[in-house]
């Protein structure tokens, strides 16, 4: 297990294969979706155990509409039911819960179920767990842009990262990606910027605490420059005294 003091602050996922896991089980593809939430269930309690302040998921994109309305519509019981089940541990293991994305497109009943668990949560200080549900990387940088303009502010890159709707957490130091595919797919486009990123092969409902510690292993042997040479990165003679 990873020491507490090495997990990176903030992990995103791509929580990606749910679907590829049941269809290779002879499973309905929302019987992957059920298994999925079982294993971020587990994966909020490995994560707060190793230290990390902020985990964000990939629960729905605003392009996850173009999927079977049977497929859709389950997921959206999903969540009615996760919210239902889920937030009074959530609460009890002191998780803060956010839900990040457009919610004009969701029910009225989804909707108020999202205030109700953020309510219920706020005051968690152990982790903050960001559902990105019906969001998309460039949907959140247009609502931050005109939310800056609204303002009369000028587009900065401050201005517009304050506007971001994730701007309640710092970035994300590493983002994972599961099921083997290699890519963003619209997710954390801003705020990925400087990122590690990790592609696993592992379907998410397989995705478990070794995985994870081996994702985290794997930052650790990344060299983080933000732009400066490896060389301006190296302690100095009165740096290495001090210690």
């Amino acid at each position: 297990m990873t020491e507490p003091s090495l997990a990176p602050r903030h992990i995103a996922v791509v929580m990606d294969g749910n679907g590829r896991w049941a269809s290779r089980r002879f499973l309905p593809r929302i019987a992957g979706h059920k298994q999925g939430v079982d294993v971020l269930r587990r994966f909020v309690k490995a994560c707060a155990a190793r230290g990390v302040a902020v985990l964000t998921v990939f629960a729905f994109s605003s392009e996850n509409w173009q999927r079977p309305a049977d497929e859709v519509s389950g997921l959206m019981d999903l969540l009615a039911i996760a919210l239902s089940r889920e937030v009074p541990q959530l609460k009890a293991d002191g998780v803060a819960l956010h839900f990040v994305g457009d919610r004009s497109r969701l029910s009225p009943k989804v909707a108020a179920g999202m205030a109700r668990a953020e309510a219920e949560t706020a005051g968690n200080t152990r982790l903050v767990l960001n559902v990105c549900f019906n969001y998309g990387g460039r949907w959140d940088i247009v609502q931050a842009a005109a939310k800056a303009a609204a303002k009369g502010l000028t587009m900065t890159e401050a201005n517009l990262d304050a506007a971001m709707a994730l701007a309640h957490v710092p970035h994300p130091d590493l983002i994972i990606r599961t099921g083997g595919e290699k890519r963003l797919s619209n997710f954390l486009l801003w705020q990925a910027a400087y990122a590690e990123l990790y592609f696993s092969d592992k379907l998410w409902p397989e995705f478990d605490d070794a995985a994870l510690d081996a994702a985290i292993e794997d930052y650790h042997s990344r060299e983080r420059r933000f732009g400066k040479t490896s060389q301006q990165l190296e302690p100095t003679a009165a740096q290495r005294a001090a210690a």
